[in-house]
């Protein structure tokens, strides 16, 4: 199987996209129909999944890939090959909506891999590409809730840290989510980091990251941040 089948079948995929309504509800029902290859196994359907994403442009097409992948790349028997894989799907986000996606598989990917996944995103942190440095700081909780094991609070904080100062809207609003979890998980430590770096948070990135804090928290951020 090569290039020639993968656009075969990526044609296949988009023919049915064409007929397909724009709503995410309406693209996942279109994905759980099946395709002629969704029968392969694992090793056999990621490299046309991947090939799907990294060649198509249209938005409900690479939603199928997605789909897929965040479902069978989780399954233990997959996870390492679909790190090997997936880290390169970052090359290819040009928005948030798949960037946010894939911080979804990353984030489960840090817990098997944690050596692994958090180097690579040592080294998105300071990338010249927007996306990966958003998906250095989401990956790391994404939602809190979703995991029973995270890194310390120190081996994660001076990611956040490099990227307090970031011009970028989308790198902010990715800021701001990351405090907020960090504030889910490790409360105090990450109440007094704000305390410190009060000045140097973003009135885009402060309303995510104190969304959560109860009143007397929220009233004394605000009175620092007026001072």
């Amino acid at each position: 199987m090569g290039p020639t089948d993968f656009e075969v079948y990526r044609k296949e995929v988009a023919a049915r996209m064409r007929q397909t309504g724009d709503t995410i509800p309406e693209v996942r029902a279109a994905f759980r129909m099946k395709y002629s290859f969704s029968s392969l196994p694992f090793a056999e359907q990621l490299p046309i999944w991947t090939y799907i994403w990294k060649e198509e442009k249209n938005y409900k097409v690479r939603c199928q890939a997605f789909f897929y992948s965040e479902v069978q790349a989780l399954k233990e028997p997959h996870r390492k090959t679909a790190w090997a894989v997936l880290r390169q799907w970052q090359d290819y986000v040009d928005g948030w909506p798949f960037c946010d996606g894939l911080a979804k598989i990353y984030t489960q990917l840090l817990v098997s891999y944690p050596e692994e996944v958090f180097a690579q995103l040592v080294k998105w942190n300071s990338s010249k590409d927007l996306w990966k440095r958003r998906q250095s700081v989401v990956s790391l909780l994404y939602y809190s809730r979703t995991k029973k094991t995270h890194l310390p609070f120190e081996r994660m904080i001076p990611l956040l840290d490099n990227l307090m100062e970031d011009q970028q809207y989308y790198v902010q609003k990715g800021v701001g989510w990351s405090l907020r979890e960090f504030h889910n998980v490790y409360p105090e430590k990450t109440f007094s980091f704000l305390r410190s770096n009060i000045k140097r948070v973003s009135a885009i990135a402060f309303s995510p990251a104190t969304e959560k804090f109860d009143a007397k928290k929220k009233q004394l951020i605000l009175s620092l941040r007026r001072a």
